[in-house]
């Protein structure tokens, strides 16, 4: 029986006397123990839906620890790749390798290197104008038209390929 059916059960006795009762609804007569025992398993199942809601809170909280020890085991490991991934560029020095399982390989790009001491000395129209910074690509353009940019340079860099 539903927890509203024993309520309404209940609310549709009369009390007839100190041992009966009127069940206002169906006409039927009905002891004082049997309400007693409709009270005890509204009792049970109010008892029951509070253990429950206290155990959907205890899963929720043990889904959110094993969430957030996962996120940290997946940091751990995107570090130990990274880490991985440094030493395989700085031992295999530019030089492809290959095998059936892994293709290592390097790729060319460039960046502006720039040196801050040098901020007061970059023309305007290089000046990203939020907070004083670089037009990183835009001194890169210069550079390779030939243009000097006080404490900037064009460096060439390899970078790690693992497919």
């Amino acid at each position: 029986m539903k927890l509203f059916d024993i309520d309404a059960r209940i609310m549709a006795c009369v009390k007839i006397d100190d041992k009966r009762m009127l069940d206002t609804e169906t006409g039927e007569v009905v002891d004082l123990e049997a309400i007693e025992a409709l009270e005890m398993e509204r009792d049970t199942k109010l008892e029951n839906i509070g253990c429950w809601y206290k155990q959907l809170l205890a899963e929720a909280d043990a889904i959110k620890a094993e969430k957030n020890a996962m996120a940290e085991r997946e940091k751990v490991r995107r570090n130990k790749a990274e880490s991985l991934k440094g030493f395989l560029g700085r031992y295999l020095d530019g030089k492809k390798f290959e095998t059936a399982k892994v293709a290592m390989s390097f790729r060319k790009s460039e960046a502006v290197e720039f040196d801050a001491a040098y901020m007061a000395d970059v023309p305007v129209e290089f000046l990203k104008l939020r907070e004083p910074e670089l037009d990183k690509t835009a001194v890169k353009k210069a550079i390779k038209a030939g243009e000097e940019i006080p404490g900037c340079a064009l460096v060439t860099r390899q970078n790690l390929t693992i497919k």
